[in-house]
């Protein structure tokens, strides 16, 4: 197999220097139009490509978004693919690492990304994530970064997500307006921004129908199914049992069901079930479940059209903070009233 062309194979060919055809190729001004000419011949004629890498470093660009994610479940995918979409319209690569939700293999993604030399990160921060020492160092060298779904108020960068906040109280006001009384909230970890904010939405739900607030009722755990189903059994052993549940995804919202079927309890009539999310997995149960959606797929465009912005423009763009809309989602297991 014969070597590929390169810019000194043209030189020596056209007899003229190296530096000459460089300038061609780029088009540049101070080279008369016949050698121009001729080099664009020769290189098409010879099959030259450019050395990528090379260009890249000249540009001080690879076109190369790093992108971090907790995981790559259904919703992050899916905000990824969002990302991919506006990234390759606007001529970027995108890298995507997952850190399953580790801070040390965080900071292990972002100094592999750093070493791929990509042009600027969007990140979402792991649960563990409680120093950021490592996302500022990215701010530190001058690389564009964007944060996007679970915000960190620690890092000053422009930012995109849903209306946690919201979503818990469209979630818990639904169970209200059904004439559920007694309602518990599954929370994520309690360390989590948008657990948090999910979390808020229900507490400033109670406030606002006059209903006291009661720990019992509130059980933290991880983003997992059979965390889930554990802490629905304990919930269901109560002396007092909550009549509906609000999950704060909906891989929650499965294990919840599991154990709220194992104790041979309906949907809806006995108990009320919404989720948080609206994956597929939702209207594939039974009974579906009602669950408050989050566009996905425009949270991750929106990020991407964001970092893009932030790669061409001198301005400060820090403060810049994007906020999406949640829906609900209404089927069986909370639907009572029509």
């Amino acid at each position: 197999m014969s070597k590929p062309a390169t810019i000194k194979d043209i030189a020596q060919r056209l007899n003229i220097s190296v530096s000459t055809v460089s300038r061609s190729l780029r088009n540049a001004p101070d080279v008369n139009i016949e050698t121009r000419q001729a080099v664009i011949a020769l290189s098409e004629e010879l099959n030259y490509q450019p050395n990528k890498l090379a260009l890249s470093l000249r540009q001080k660009q690879t076109h190369t978004i790093g992108v971090i994610v907790p995981n790559l479940d259904y919703v992050l995918s899916t905000m990824v693919r969002g990302i991919d979409e506006v990234a390759l319209e606007a001529g970027y690569t995108v890298m995507v690492c997952q850190s399953n939700e580790s801070y040390g293999r965080e900071i292990l993604n972002t100094a592999r990304l750093l070493d791929s030399l990509v042009d600027g990160f969007i990140v979402s921060v792991s649960s563990e994530t409680k120093i950021f020492d490592h996302f500022k160092k990215i701010q530190h060298r001058g690389l564009p970064m964007v944060v996007f779904d679970r915000i960190a108020p620690q890092l000053t960068a422009p930012s995109v997500r849903l209306d946690n906040e919201e979503g818990g109280l469209l979630a818990t006001e639904h169970l209200l307006e059904q004439g559920y009384k007694r309602i518990a909230v599954l929370a994520g970890p309690a360390n989590l921004g948008v657990s948090n904010s999910r979390l808020d939405g229900y507490l400033k739900t109670l406030k606002k129908y006059k209903i006291k607030k009661d720990d019992s009722l509130i059980m933290h755990c991880d983003f997992n199914q059979d965390y889930a189903y554990y802490a629905t059994l304990e919930l269901l052993a109560m002396k007092k049992r909550p009549d509906a549940i609000f999950t704060i995804s909906d891989r929650m919202a499965i294990g919840a069901m599991l154990a709220i079927k194992e104790k041979g309890l309906r949907m809806p009539s006995d108990i009320g079930l919404v989720g948080f999310n609206n994956e597929p997995v939702a209207s594939l149960v039974t009974p579906m479940l009602s669950s408050i959606d989050m566009p996905s797929f425009e949270l991750g465009k929106a990020a991407a059209r964001l970092f893009i912005e932030s790669m061409n423009t001198s301005e400060d763009l820090s403060q810049v903070e994007e906020i999406l809309r949640p829906k609900l989602c209404i089927r069986e297991s909370s639907r009572r009233l029509a």
